[in-house]
């Protein structure tokens, strides 16, 4: 069972680089990737649709909205090469779900233990918005990695477009009745019955949120040791 888990994880994570569902977004990548910013000039951009990252038997899975243009967009690796990324990776590492706190490229060495992170859409989009039609062409890719990643008992949702993408597939799924019954806040916990992961909500680690204060390190770090205390449990 291992090796089927981790070899179709990996299969989707060979997979999602080469999709072309959203012309819109396709351009967009492809046009940041061209233009780069000042301070990237001398670097190749990755310009594609962005895939899961960690550990094919994590039992904690963390979900965050979509990459950012010049941070994963750039890099190749979610929530790697920007302030959102760096403000996560030193909070996983506090929490003993990272071996670094740094993360600026896919060869820096970062490992996530424990932990595998992705995204609800692959794609970096304008302003951070991607459309609700580009939201449902990518949510494919989240429900076989839901599928695929078997041992996770924990879902850490960041921000409210990946709780409710979350709740969706539930309901969906007619797992849930209604996604009314969870209201989004940060540190909400919410259990559900076995065999579903349990469901935590936190602010996105935004820069509009950690730089106003809506988010700061303390609130960050108690949704982590809340995660880890779950899974000694």
């Amino acid at each position: 069972m291992p090796d089927a888990m981790i070899d179709t994880i990996r299969k989707i994570e060979r997979e999602i680089p080469g999709c072309t569902r959203c012309d819109r977004l396709v351009e967009y990548c492809r046009r940041v990737a061209r233009e780069k910013r000042r301070a990237y000039r001398d670097w190749e951009y990755w310009g594609r649709p962005v895939p899961g990252f960690g550990d094919p038997q994590a039992r904690l899975l963390i979900l965050g909205l979509a990459p950012a243009a010049h941070g994963a967009n750039r890099t190749g690796r979610v929530f790697t090469g920007d302030r959102s990324g760096d403000f996560l990776f030193r909070a996983l590492h506090r929490a003993g779900f990272a071996n670094q706190t740094s993360s600026v490229s896919r060869d820096d060495g970062l490992r996530l233990l424990d932990t595998y992170i992705t995204a609800t859409v692959r794609c970096a989009p304008p302003a951070n918005k991607p459309l609700p039609a580009e939201s449902r062409n990518c949510r494919e890719y989240l429900e076989r990695e839901l599928a695929a990643l078997r041992k996770v008992t924990i879902v850490v949702a960041l921000g409210k477009i990946a709780f409710d993408a979350y709740l969706s597939i539930l309901k969906d799924r007619r797992l849930i009745r209604s996604r009314n019954a969870f209201p989004f806040s940060h540190g909400a916990f919410y259990r559900f019955p076995p065999p579903l992961p349990v469901l935590i909500a936190s602010y996105h680690p935004s820069q509009q949120n950690t730089q106003t204060g809506k988010l700061t390190k303390g609130m960050f770090d108690s949704i982590f040791s809340k995660a880890r205390r779950c899974l000694r449990n």
